[in-house]
C-alpha cells in the first residue's frame, strides 16, 4: 500500500488517562513520564495483496486515525481507538481479519500546492462520533530524526497491536523505508475523535507531515 499527503498530530496525555482505555495485556508506552495520543489523516493508495494488482475504487480512500502508543510483553508498536474510512468493504475486511476498529465515515480531502484541507465525519457509531476538520502542509526541510529523538519515538513504530472481542491480542507487522519527515504547520478547525475516552486534545499539537511512504503490511500472529 501507499500512503499520501500524511500529518501526525499528537497531544501529550496522562499515561493513567490512556492506560484506563486499554484492554488487559496491552500496556500504556510513555517517554519521560508522558504518553501520547496522535489524529493522522492521509490518503490510502495501490491496497491490495502482495502480487495483485490494485481494484479501482477499493483500493484507494481517505484514512483518518486516532492512536497511541503500548507494549506487549515489553515490545512497543500503536494501538489504534478508531480507522475511520470511506470504503465499507475495505472496513469490513480489516475488522474481520485484523481485529481493527474500522468505521466508515463521510470523508472529503482536497490538496492545493502543498495545503492539504481534510474533514471527516464518521457514520459509522459503534465507537461513538467522530469529526475532524483542518488543514496542514508541510514546512522546512526533510528531516532525519536521531533515534533517541520525540519524532523517531512517535513514528519509527513497526508493529501494531489489536484485540479480538474475546480478549485474545494480535500483533501486526509493517514494513517501510525511513520516514520521509518535515516539520508541519496546521490549522484544527474541529477535533472531537479524542471525546469518548476523555482525551483533551485541545490546543497546539506536536506535528509531522509526510509526503508518501510505501509500505508492505503482513498477516496477524496472537500475542501469546
Amino acid at each position: 500500500m501507499r500512503w499520501l499527503d500524511l500529518c501526525f498530530m499528537h497531544w501529550p496525555v496522562p499515561p493513567a488517562a490512556v492506560q484506563a482505555t486499554l484492554p488487559d495485556g496491552v500496556e500504556v508506552d510513555t517517554r519521560g513520564g508522558q504518553a501520547y495520543v496522535g489524529v493522522v489523516p492521509f490518503r490510502m493508495a495501490d491496497v491490495a495483496p502482495r502480487l495483485v494488482p490494485a481494484v479501482p475504487g477499493l483500493s484507494a480512500f481517505p484514512e483518518l486515525n486516532l492512536r497511541t502508543y503500548v507494549t506487549v510483553n515489553g515490545e512497543p508498536g500503536v494501538w489504534f481507538y478508531s480507522l475511520d474510512v470511506t470504503q465499507p468493504l475495505a472496513a469490513a475486511l480489516a475488522r474481520t481479519f485484523f481485529h481493527l476498529p474500522y468505521r466508515q465515515a463521510r470523508m472529503w480531502v482536497d490538496r492545493q500546492g502543498d495545503v492539504t484541507r481534510y474533514a471527516s465525519i464518521r457514520t459509522d457509531l459503534r465507537t461513538g462520533p467522530g469529526a475532524f476538520a483542518g488543514a496542514y502542509r508541510p514546512t522546512g526541510p526533510l528531516l532525519t530524526p536521531a533515534p533517541d529523538s520525540l519524532e523517531a519515538w512517535l513514528t519509527d513504530r513497526l508493529r501494531l497491536f489489536s484485540a479480538a472481542p474475546d480478549g485474545r491480542v494480535f500483533r501486526g507487522r509493517i514494513h517501510h523505508a525511513a520516514w520521509p519527515l518535515r516539520r508541519a504547520q496546521a490549522d484544527v478547525r474541529v477535533n472531537t475523535l479524542g471525546d469518548g475516552y476523555g482525551f483533551d486534545l485541545g490546543g497546539q499539537p506536536h506535528l509531522l507531515h509526510a509526503g508518501r511512504l510505501d509500505v508492505t503490511a503482513w498477516w496477524l500472529d496472537r500475542v501469546r
